[in-house]
Parts: structure tokens; C-alpha cells; sequence
């Protein structure tokens, strides 16, 4: 039967200074890496078919570093932009205390968590589903249909985002979901796909 493994990179430096990251390309941390190799040794045992990132080098490098851990660094590895994180419009950058002073905290948490309603100038979690789902429809789910493991290394919304199509979490709940770092969460589906087992390793 296949499973999908899915892994939110390591901490990034704009994740350690509590900045609005979206889709600037910033480093891990050493404490990022760290996660990464943790997650790899979780691991261990597990042989997959192919691997699918974002084009931002903290999903990269947190992929590397976990296939180096499981001895698979020869993976094939499709990257794209499709799972990058969402775009968070003028707020990339920004200290989130500091906004959230500015703005107030109830605003704020709208901007982070709502589905729909999306930052100043940037993306929603519906609009990043709105990438996600086509692409994961097109180029991952027929790899599951035929019986492959695969894993899958990116960011918080748009790992959110496929989450809500996985496991048919609605548009309230889904606020309520955080994903954490470096932490891999596992799918094990039936023939059809359909969910047999999740879980965080």
C-alpha cells in the first residue's frame, strides 16, 4: 500500500526572529538543520520512489539533509514553485509582535489563519490551495495511485493547504492547525488512496 510522508523544512532565521517569512528565500538555522537531520533519522527504513519540494532553499536543505540521513541522496527530486509557501504580501519581513501592535491582534491572526482572507498585497490559504491541489493532483497523486512512496518537503501553509484536501479538514478548523517543524507526518492509504492511517513520527 503507499504512504506519503510529508515535512515542514527546519526552522528558518525569519522563523527565529518571529518575522512574516512567506516566500523569501531565507537560509535554515543551525537549529533548522539540526530538525532536519532528526527527521531523516526518524526515517530510517523508509524507502521512497521519488521526492517533491518548493523552489525556497530551507525546503531544500532540510530535503537533502533528511536523504543523507536515509541513505537515499540519489532520489529523483522534482522542485516547483507551485509548493512554495504562501506569499505574505507587505508583511514578508515584518516582525509579527510588532505588527500585531499595529494592526492589533485580531487583525493579525485574520491575515494568518483565515482561509480566505488574504495579507496586503499577498496570497490566502485558498489561494495557495489553489496551486497546491492542481499540482499535487497532477504530479503526485497518479505516483500514489500506483502503489509508490513518496515524500514531500515544504512549508506551512502549503502543507496546510494539501492537508485540508488530504483529510477533508474545513475551512475553520484548518485555522486551528500548525504544523511543526521538521516533524514528518505520515500517510498510509489503501489501493483507492484512501486514508488508512496518519501520524506524526
Amino acid at each position: 500500500m503507499p504512504l506519503l510522508v510529508i515535512i515542514r523544512h527546519g526552522q528558518s532565521t525569519w522563523n527565529l526572529e518571529n518575522r512574516f517569512t512567506g516566500d523569501v528565500d531565507v537560509p535554515l538555522t543551525e537549529a533548522g538543520r539540526s530538525e532536519a537531520h532528526h527527521a531523516g533519522r526518524k526515517l530510517s527504513g523508509y524507502v521512497f520512489s521519488r521526492a517533491f519540494t518548493s523552489m525556497l532553499a530551507r525546503a531544500w536543505e532540510t530535503l537533502q539533509i533528511v536523504l543523507q540521513e536515509t541513505g537515499q541522496i540519489d532520489l529523483p527530486v522534482s522542485k516547483d514553485k507551485a509548493l512554495n509557501e504562501r506569499n505574505y504580501g507587505s508583511l514578508q519581513g515584518l516582525n509579527k509582535a510588532e505588527t500585531a501592535n499595529k494592526y492589533g491582534d485580531r487583525q493579525v491572526e485574520i491575515w494568518r489563519r483565515s482561509y480566505d482572507v488574504p495579507p496586503p498585497g499577498g496570497e490566502s490559504l485558498k489561494d495557495t490551495a489553489a496551486r497546491v491541489i492542481p499540482y499535487y493532483d497532477a504530479q503526485i497523486r497518479p505516483l500514489l495511485q500506483s502503489g509508490e512512496d513518496i515524500l514531500i518537503v515544504a512549508h506551512g501553509n502549503s502543507l496546510r493547504a494539501l492537508m485540508m484536501n488530504l483529510e477533508n479538514i474545513g475551512r475553520d478548523q484548518i485555522a486551528g492547525i500548525n504544523i511543526p517543524t521538521g516533524a514528518p507526518r505520515v500517510y498510509h492509504f489503501d489501493q483507492d488512496l484512501k486514508i488508512l492511517g496518519v501520524n506524526y513520527l
